[in-house]
């Protein structure tokens, strides 16, 4: 069997000791507590290492940071735009390699004499069955 008797005395105890644990936090009362980065921040320029004239006398050397990044990050992107440019400019190249050897196997086709002889014979140059004649003119016969 359980003591029910025991536990009914003792949860009245429990209870008062729960509302003055409540109470003490309501007696030492503080004002709402700011962000902590807001705090920090507030106490570095007010109390701490930068007051408001090394921040004023850190003015340019900052503004000089600020455009020394802005020229890295538009030196980064002109690089990226280069090497896309030379990524293309190469395609190209191999595109046009392709193109000219496509280009001269076939007119290395069409130049043989038999294909010559196809194309001439619809005007109707024939070819020569026998060798051509040298003709010889000597120097006094002028």
């Amino acid at each position: 069997m359980n003591n029910q008797f025991k536990k009914k005395v003792e949860e009245p105890e429990e209870e008062q000791g729960r509302l003055e644990q409540e109470e003490e936090p309501r007696l030492s009362e503080e004002p709402p507590k700011e962000s902590s980065t807001l705090a920090f921040f507030r106490k570095l320029f007010t109390e701490g290492v930068v007051s408001k004239e090394a921040a004023t006398d850190m003015l340019p050397f900052l503004i000089f940071l600020c455009v020394l990044v802005m020229v890295y990050i538009a030196n980064s992107h002109m690089a990226v735009k280069n090497v896309r440019n030379i990524d293309k400019l190469s395609k190209e190249v191999k595109e046009l390699s392709w193109e000219y050897k496509s280009l001269k196997a076939d007119l290395m086709f069409k130049s043989k004499l038999t294909e010559v002889a196809k194309k001439v014979d619809t005007l109707g140059i024939k070819e020569l069955i026998e060798p051509p004649k040298k003709i010889i003119i000597n120097d006094n016969e002028h």
